[in-house]
């Protein structure tokens, strides 16, 4: 089998046979070399892939043995003489059996993709590689993709009939305090290049003005609640609020976080800060108030007919939010990777004491969910138009309802006496049945000995029962004493 050494999936089996898609085209030695520029910017403008030369539509090596190597040369000089800037890739010669049996070459590019730089032909016409096709996109287009790539920012755009006379001055004065400033509302809004010979920009607009939804249609947050676990309509509607939150972001913030907190709903559980029974809402504060200041700084505002929904179930909430992720963010990377769609509007809500460092908000979810024994948030880009953050309370509902049982197995001293690792081991053994050595290592980040001494101190003091064959036994666990 002869398989590229930049990319393990291409073989001559599947130059032969691979169905062409988002990440892999073919085209004909016999082309014209100036007519796979297209091809190679529409790969560097969407997620990169590979350009195979030497292979006709009907997937029959032709190779280049009969039009000369002079041909290959040709080809390799388009991506530095006709693409503009020069796409990174690298350039790949396949020895491979033609249709005929002899043996041949096939030139592959190896296309990356452009995270920052739009990659336009020498005529100035932009590609973008959307399924099998390279598509050459309209004016519009290529504005939307400039706004992906960062080269242009759609915070930055003047928002036409705006004018000073729009602004919240009770706001800017609020702002104008919290970063100590002499400035007029004029100069500072100047001075944060929020507005251009008296024309508001969409960030200006967002942050300032009395009313944005004027300008920017949908710059709202929609509460919905819902009696059960999914959404019904007609006759069993089951919406029992539906809430609409308009405002400068600051104060659609402000009261996104009064309506949700008036729904959430208390019950006694065991609080992971303080190690003792207490009253707690079914969410750890932090994480669903994170999640709407993540929607509100970073949402793609030039989706106009879409806007924030936080929708809540029995079990769960989701917060959806307009646009994808942004330039080089993806749901795999998206809890390290640092990139803002709206800087601008990122530095005023962190300067209004809203927005942490970039990630370090998310970072922090993860970690109050898991403290809170909740699975981890969930992201995902339902449509690929929005991102969808998904809060359970399902571990936490089920813990719940039977808590009172729990803490009848303790006396008060007894529960008071316990140390912070002791009670997750408890809280570990409460939820899944059981608990092992590992299980209670990876919840308290410690070595495997002090989780074993954390094990069978619970033990000796009565709470749990040891199951095994022998200290050795890789099945031992511990459960609650009966």
């Amino acid at each position: 089998m002869i398989v590229s050494k930049y990319n393990s999936k291409i073989t001559d089996k599947f130059l032969g046979e691979a169905i062409e898609d988002q990440y892999f085209d073919r085209k004909s030695s016999k082309i014209k070399p100036k007519d796979i520029a297209a091809h190679l910017c529409a790969f560097a403008n969407a997620n990169g892939g590979c350009l195979a030369i030497g292979i006709s539509d009907d997937k029959k090596i032709e190779g280049f043995n009969g039009i000369g190597d002079e041909k290959i040369n040709d080809f390799q000089k388009v991506p530095f003489d006709l693409c503009n800037p020069t796409p990174k890739h690298k350039t790949e010669i396949l020895e491979i059996n033609n249709e005929k049996g002899e043996l041949d070459k096939v030139l592959l590019f190896h296309v990356e993709s452009s995270t920052n730089k739009i990659i336009k032909t020498s005529s100035n016409d932009v590609y973008l590689r959307i399924g099998d096709s390279s598509k050459k996109l309209t004016y519009e287009d290529i504005k939307n993709l400039e706004y992906d790539k960062g080269e242009r920012l759609y915070e930055e755009e003047l928002v036409e009939r705006s004018s000073l006379d729009d602004i919240d001055t009770e706001l800017l004065l609020e702002y104008k305090k919290k970063v100590n400033s002499n400035l007029s509302d004029k100069e500072i809004l100047e001075a944060r290049g929020f507005i251009y010979k008296d024309q508001l920009t969409v960030a200006g607009t967002v942050l300032f003005a009395k009313n944005p939804e004027k300008f920017i249609p949908n710059c709202k947050i929609r509460f919905i609640r819902y009696d059960g676990l999914e959404g019904q309509v007609g006759t069993e509607m089951n919406i029992i609020k539906d809430i609409s939150i308009y405002g400068p972001l600051h104060r659609m913030i402000d009261e996104a976080k009064r309506v949700i907190s008036t729904q959430l709903r208390d019950f006694n559980a065991l609080d992971p800060n303080t190690g003792k029974f207490d009253t707690v809402t079914e969410y750890p504060e932090f994480a669903w108030q994170e999640g709407i200041v993540n929607a509100v700084t970073h949402r793609d505002y030039s989706i106009k007919g879409e806007h924030i929904k936080v929708i809540m179930y029995d079990d769960r909430l989701e917060i959806l939010s307009p646009g994808k992720l942004p330039n080089i963010v993806n749901i795999t990377n998206l809890k390290h990777t640092r990139y803002s769609r709206n800087p601008k509007i990122a530095r005023i809500l962190s300067e209004f004491g809203w927005v942490k460092e970039l990630n370090e908000g998310i970072k922090r979810i993860y970690k109050e969910m898991s403290e809170y024994f909740l699975d981890n948030p969930k992201f995902t880009e339902p449509n690929n138009n929005s991102l969808l953050l998904t809060l359970k309370n399902n571990i936490v509902m089920r813990r719940m309802r039977n808590m009172e049982q729990m803490t009848s197995l303790f006396t008060k001293d007894l529960w008071d006496s316990l140390s912070k690792h002791e009670i997750k081991a408890i809280e570990l053994a409460y939820i899944n049945g059981k608990v092992t050595t590992k299980d209670l290592q990876e919840k308290i980040d410690r070595s495997p000995k002090i989780a074993r001494k954390v094990l069978d101190s619970l033990k000796t003091k009565g709470v749990f029962e040891w199951n095994g064959t022998s200290t050795n036994d890789p099945k031992q666990y511990y459960e609650l004493k009966k």
